[in-house]
């Protein structure tokens, strides 16, 4: 899609909003099954998936928020949705770095069932939001947190193989350093074009250009 969100049909406008909807409340489900999994497990990975299923949620509900606001208002969601993946993402390092530290193994049977879950909830977000994974960086955020959250799941389950293989925990501090890394490269990519939505829309309504089209508009 090469429009912005304002510029839609009301139609598809409003099969958006019931779409965030949606994804809202699964973030929010997912998120307290994988907190309580991910501590009895003790994986890092499943508490990093946990932790971005909260994220995505208040993602969805920001995204709701500035829907149909002006292009300025929705990059500076924008931004503000990329600094807390760049928080999650530094967060789950330092999370992954203690366990290494102090050796916990994780179950793997759990991480497997919960993970498999995870990611079935994840695919059908994603497929609703398919459509709509070209639009402003607001609908673009939306769209990558999804698309990261099917691939960490994907990796959570390789996790639990190789946690159930190796009876070590290095496959599941491994994969919760690459979801942060996804993280951390996602909100780059949001806040690159954040800030030139921000830079166009401030550029359009110069004192200049404001000026020249009031006196334009005058009969």
């Amino acid at each position: 899609m090469g429009t912005h969100c304002c510029n839609q049909p009301a139609a598809a406008s409003q099969r958006y909003r019931k779409i965030l909807w949606i994804a809202l409340l699964v973030n929010l489900g997912m998120f307290a099954v994988e907190i309580i999994a991910g501590l009895g497990a003790r994986s890092v990975s499943l508490l990093a998936d946990s932790l971005d299923f909260l994220g995505d949620a208040a993602n969805y509900g920001i995204s709701l928020w500035v829907l149909g606001m002006g292009l300025a208002l929705r990059a500076k969601a924008s931004l503000l949705k990329a600094a807390s993946m760049l928080v999650f993402g530094i967060g789950v390092l330092a999370v992954a770095i203690w366990h290494w530290l102090t050796a916990q193994v994780p179950d793997a049977p759990t991480m497997g069932v919960v993970g498999s879950l995870a990611l079935l909830a994840n695919l059908g977000v994603a497929a609703l939001l398919y459509a709509y994974r070209q639009g402003d960086s607001n609908m673009r955020s939306v769209w990558l947190c999804t698309r990261n959250d099917a691939l960490g799941n994907l990796a959570v389950l390789l996790a639990a193989l190789g946690v159930f293989g190796t009876g070590s925990a290095w496959p599941d501090l491994l994969v919760a350093s690459i979801m942060a890394s996804l993280a951390i490269s996602a909100a780059y990519q949001v806040m690159v074009q954040a800030r030139a939505e921000l830079q166009a829309a401030n550029h359009r309504h110069t004192p200049a250009q404001a000026c020249a089209e009031e006196t334009a508009n005058r009969p």
